[in-house]
C-alpha cells in the first residue's frame, strides 16, 4: 500500500515542508521568514495563521490537496519530557502549546500546524522525536536548586537521524554505538547517545551561543539584567532566543555575511567565530561525561557545519577524543516522514500524552 505523508518543520526563521510517497521524497520546500516579517508578531503563537497559509500553499504547489494525504507529521517542539519516537497529536498536547504552558519556540507550532491540516484531510497527525525526548540517566537530572531539574532539550530529530545514518554508513547498528552529536544550527545543542539512548544533552540555553541564541551566560549577571528595569520579560526572552548570539555580537545571523566578514579580515568577527568554535568544543567535552571515554565517533551536523573554517577550528580541541565525521545540513524532513511511515505500516507504535 502506498502512503502519502506530509511533513512540517517550523523553525525560528523558516518553515520546511516535504511530501513523501512511502520512502521517496517527491516534493520539498523551505519557506524563509525574513526577520522583518517575524518581528511583526508579538509571540510565536501569533505566527500560526501566517504559517498555516504558507503550509497549505506549499502542499498545493506539490500538486496535492489535504484530502490526498495519509497522515501529517510535524516537528515536536519543547514539550514536557517524553520518550523518543512517535506521538499522536491530541488535545492535551495542543493545550500545552496553545495555552503557552511550555517554553516559546517556533518548533512548538509543528503539532498545531500538523493537527489543523490533518483535520482538514480527515487523517491522523503525529509528531516524531520531539526536542524534549528524555532518556536521561538519573544523575544527569540533578541541579543545585531543588525547584529545578535538568531535562533533555536538543535537536533530537536531526541528531538521531544523523546518528542512525552514521551507523548504517559504517555497517553498524545505532544501538551498538556510543556517539556524541553536535547540532550546529540556529540553536546549538549536544547529545550523548549511549547504545541507542539519548542519556544526556546540552540545551541551547546553557551551552554554546548560536546565530540567534545567547547560550549559557553568567547567571548573576543575567539576574541583574532581568531586574534592571530596562527590559520586560518578553524582551529578555528575545535576548536569549531570537536576538542573542551572533545576531547580537555581529549584527547578523546570516552565515554568508559572517563568512564575508571573516574573509575580509574583520578582526572582531574572527574572534567571535573562534569563540564559537571554542564553546562548541567545550560543549562536546561536557556532554561526553556519561560515555566515560568510550566514544565511537563525534558527529557535527546542522547548517553551521557547512562553514569549513568553523569546523576546522573545532576539530583540534576534540580530535583526541574520537574520530570526527561531519554531516552538514539537516535530515529532519526525512526523519519525520520515515518515522510516520513506520507508524502507518505498524512497524512501530506511537504514544499519546495523558
Amino acid at each position: 500500500m502506498d502512503y502519502l505523508i506530509f511533513a512540517i518543520n517550523p523553525g525560528s526563521t523558516s518553515t520546511k515542508t516535504a511530501l513523501f510517497k512511502n520512502e521517496e521524497e517527491v516534493y520539498k520546500e523551505s519557506i524563509t521568514h525574513p526577520h522583518g516579517e517575524i518581528e511583526k508578531f508579538d509571540s510565536v503563537l501569533d505566527q500560526i495563521p501566517m504559517r498555516r497559509a504558507l503550509v497549505l500553499e506549499s502542499l498545493r504547489k506539490s500538486g496535492h490537496e489535504p484530502k490526498d494525504l495519509s497522515c501529517v507529521v510535524g516537528r515536536g517542539g519543547l514539550l514536557p519530557p517524553m520518550k523518543t519516537g512517535g506521538y499522536r497529536v491530541n488535545e492535551k498536547m495542543l493545550d500545552l502549546v496553545l495555552g503557552e504552558k511550555i517554553s516559546p519556540h517556533a518548533s512548538n507550532l509543528g503539532s498545531v500546524l500538523a493537527s489543523e491540516l490533518a483535520r482538514e484531510a480527515g487523517v491522523e497527525a503525529y509528531i516524531y522525536d520531539a526536542e524534549s525526548s528524555d532518556e536521561f540517566i538519573d544523575v544527569a537530572k540533578i541541579t543545585g536548586m531543588k525547584e529545578i531539574k535538568r531535562r533533555s532539550i536538543c535537536h533530537v530529530l536531526n541528531s538521531r537521524a544523523v546518528a542512525i545514518k552514521h551507523a548504517k554508513l559504517n555497517n553498524r547498528q545505532y544501538r551498538d554505538l556510543n556517539l556524541i552529536v553536535a547540532h550546529l544550527g540556529g540553536g546549538i545543542t549536544m547529545g550523548a547517545h549511549m547504545k541507542g539512548r539519548l542519556v544526556d544533552t546540552l540545551a541551547d540555553d546553557n551551552g554554546a551561543f548560536a546565530p540567534e541564541r545567547a547560550g549559557g551566560v553568567p547567571l548573576l549577571d543575567l539576574i541583574d539584567l532581568c531586574y534592571s528595569g530596562r527590559y520586560t520579560k518578553g524582551e529578555m526572552i528575545k535576548k536569549v532566543r531570537g536576538m542573542g548570539g551572533l545576531r547580537d555580537l555581529l549584527g547578523t545571523s546570516d552565515g554568508r555575511e559572517i563568512a564575508n566578514m571573516v574573509e575580509n579580515g574583520d578582526e572582531y568577527a574572527i574572534l567571535v567565530m573562534k569563540a564559537l568554535a571554542y564553546q562548541i568544543a567545550k560543549g562536546i567535552v561536557l556532554v561526553s561525561t556519561p560515555l566515560k571515554g568510550e566514544i565511537d565517533a563525534i558527529l557535527l551536523t546542522g547548517g553551521l557545519a557547512h562553514i569549513e573554517f568553523l569546523v576546522d577550528d573545532v576539530i583540534p580541541y576534540v580530535a583526541h577524543m574520537a574520530p570526527i565525521a561531519t554531516y552538514p545540513g539537516e535530515f529532519e524532513m526525512e526523519a519525520l516522514a520515515l518515522g510516520a511511515l513506520r507508524i502507518l505500516r505498524k512497524e512501530e507504535g506511537f504514544s499519546e500524552m495523558g
